[in-house]
């Protein structure tokens, strides 16, 4: 009646097993480290800089435990782990000079910390620890609103300038332009005009919606943005304002930094380790800007550098393509880029394209026109210096919308396209809300975490063996496998641990041993009935299963509300809340029947169980 077949039992083994495989990570400790990351947004940290940082090291007479490439795009660093603080000092001295050039203005920045002490293998499957959130490491929290009806108002002008622009070069006559909320109202004398205008923007601005109106003689074309593209601006918006923020925290050198969406027009920053609110708000509301300049072809780089330059031109030494030698007119600055997506060209090679506003397709239009065949460079101004971001040649007369080609490869053509968007805050943002939680506080905080929840565990393991004897036992098991199972999960999906989060781990002890303790009093129940201890066993499993489902489903509904609409440590709660909800259901009536029919099931003739006193009312009280 009351035996697992033997899948179950092997079920059972493996989650064991792969709980306890995943939770270990956590309990290595951590290393002395040092983390080298981009201080330029036109350096890249790749393998190359890692045989960079290991020959720099060897130079030195330094051995390091381990030289890695960690992360990907923007978040990309070299971790160099060190057996001793000492070792971690002096490299850090030794990389910072052999690595920049330039110590005012390093390429390279080069961050003290620590790294986790996981052996590799573990590494290799992903059995890596939880990362710690603020409150239990300290550091640094931002939230910022990005004000999305600037991103719109921004849009809106450039749709009017752009269609100003257009209207001009197809020779289209009309009565005026004007602004009405966020649509434009052109007016023209005759229908057929209108509808070419209609045509002609339709062609080279698909994101617009057009409408005829009537006002007196007068004929109208209403211009909107199409709803679509209404929410893709300010997603945009939004995303190139994080992409922006998480290049400028590269020069913090934060480990594990967080920059991520928060509902529609919010960023959360987290800078662990961070304590100099000062500086990290500095680098987060810093300014860039792009310009266009031509090549002075009468100078060519690696033959005669070392010439005089001319009076009109100046040379740049760092960044893609350099050294280059530019005209100082600047053709062309950022302000009038309206977006950069990467494609092909018409030979399908990787290429970037440009759309630009009215103003800025005019003025590219007068620089182009004269100087097909020549090179036109890209530079990104950032803390006033330069750096090369491209350097293309110019096939045709270029416009509102263009291509720049012979990128080379896909991935660059990405980066360009993002650095292009990005240079500058697409979208004004304002901190809403700032935090700073000091290290000491975090380890103080870790420690009353676990401890509540250590004495939690041993005041509940108490009171049910005391109540139920050894059904109460086989309760506290399964409740330990219900946190193994929680911290394995937790640390498999590599969340972050907070606060909130141990608060709802304490509370998915409760709620686990809540559904064992229902059970226990349903077999009690049944006894009481004058079933045989295996017939109990068994109806009450089965029948308090419905009740545990119910009062599960209902607080798991509550913790999927929490996940979706809050934010912040509500949503860290929210995480392990639910996933706690899911492994107390598991050990609580899968483990649990488990080792109860592992100890009962094998005995035919079972006369009595150990669940402590079985109350039948008006009867003397009698031991089961």
């Amino acid at each position: 009646m009351n035996r697992y077949p033997l899948w179950k039992y092997i079920l059972i083994a493996v989650t064991l097993v792969l709980g306890a495989l995943y939770t270990v990570p956590n309990y290595f400790g951590e290393s002395p480290a040092l983390q080298v990351t981009t201080g330029k947004t036109t350096v890249k940290v790749n393998s190359a800089t890692t045989e960079q940082v290991a020959a720099a090291l060897k130079q030195e007479g330094i051995t390091p435990d381990r030289v890695a490439l960690e992360g990907e795009g923007n978040s990309t660093s070299v971790r160099v782990r060190f057996p001793t603080t000492d070792a971690q000092f002096k490299a850090k001295l030794a990389l910072e000079r052999d690595l920049n050039r330039d110590q005012t203005d390093p390429d390279y920045i080069v961050t003290v910390n620590l790294v986790k002490n996981t052996p590799q293998w573990m590494q290799s499957i992903r059995a890596l620890p939880m990362n710690l959130g603020l409150d239990l490491r300290g550091g640094v929290h931002f939230l910022l609103q990005v004000d999305a009806k600037a991103v719109l108002e921004n849009k809106i002008k450039g749709m009017q300038s752009s269609a100003r622009s257009i209207l001009r070069d197809k020779n289209v006559r009309h009565a005026g332009i004007e602004r009405v909320g966020n649509s434009l109202e052109i007016k023209f004398r005759d229908n057929e005009t209108r509808a070419k205008a209609k045509d002609a923007l339709g062609s080279q601005m698909r994101d617009l919606a057009f409408a005829d109106a009537a006002d007196g003689t007068d004929l109208k074309l209403v211009v909107t943005l199409k709803p679509d593209a209404l929410k893709t601006t300010v997603e945009e918006g939004v995303k190139q304002n994080i992409a922006t923020l998480s290049k400028r925290i590269n020069e913090l050198g934060v480990s594990e930094p967080i920059v991520q969406q928060q509902g529609l027009e919010r960023i959360v920053i987290q800078l662990p380790g961070v304590q100099d609110v000062a500086r990290a708000k500095d680098i987060i509301g810093r300014t860039a800007t792009l310009e266009m300049r031509m090549v002075d072809e009468s100078i060519t780089p690696g033959t005669e550098m070392s010439a005089t330059i001319p009076l009109g031109s100046e040379l740049f030494t760092v960044g893609t393509g350099a050294p280059v030698v530019l005209y100082k007119e600047v053709i062309l600055t950022g302000e009038y880029i309206s977006s950069a997506t990467a494609t092909m060209d018409q030979n399908q090679q990787p290429a970037v394209s440009l759309d630009l506003n009215g103003d800025g397709g005019r003025k590219m239009r007068e620089a182009t026109r004269e100087r097909i065949g020549k090179r036109m460079a890209i530079l990104l101004k950032e803390k006033n210096k330069y750096s090369v971001a491209s350097v293309a040649t110019i096939q045709s007369e270029l416009g509102s919308t263009f291509q720049i080609s012979n990128m080379g490869s896909a991935e660059r053509a990405n980066e360009l396209a993002l650095l292009l968007r990005s240079g500058a805050l697409s979208a004004p943002m304002e901190f809403v809300e700032e935090r700073v939680i000091g290290p000491q506080l975090g380890v103080e905080n870790i420690a009353k975490g676990l401890y509540s929840t250590v004495y939690g565990f041993i005041a509940i393991a108490v009171f049910m063996i005391v109540y139920y004897h050894l059904f109460g036992f086989f309760s506290v098991l399964a409740l330990a496998f219900n946190v193994l199972f929680l911290v394995s999960l937790l640390s498999m999906l590599q969340a972050t641990l907070t606060l909130p989060g141990i608060a709802a781990i304490a509370l998915a002890l409760g709620m686990a041993i809540d559904a064992n303790v229902l059970i226990n009093e349903r077999i009690r129940e049944e006894l009481r009935g004058g079933a045989t201890p295996q017939a109990a066993i068994a109806a009450g499993f089965d029948r308090a299963w419905a009740t545990i489902l119910d009062s599960n489903v209902t607080t798991l509904i509550v913790g999927v509300a929490l996940l979706l609409f809050g934010s912040g440590p509500v949503r860290g709660f929210a995480v392990v809340h639910c996933l706690g909800i899911l492994t107390s259901m598991f050990s609580a009536v899968f483990v649990s029947r488990g080792v109860v029919n592992f100890w009962y099931g094998r005995q035919k003739k079972l006369g009595k169980i150990s669940i402590g006193t079985v109350w039948t009312p008006g009867v003397v009280s009698i031991k089961k």
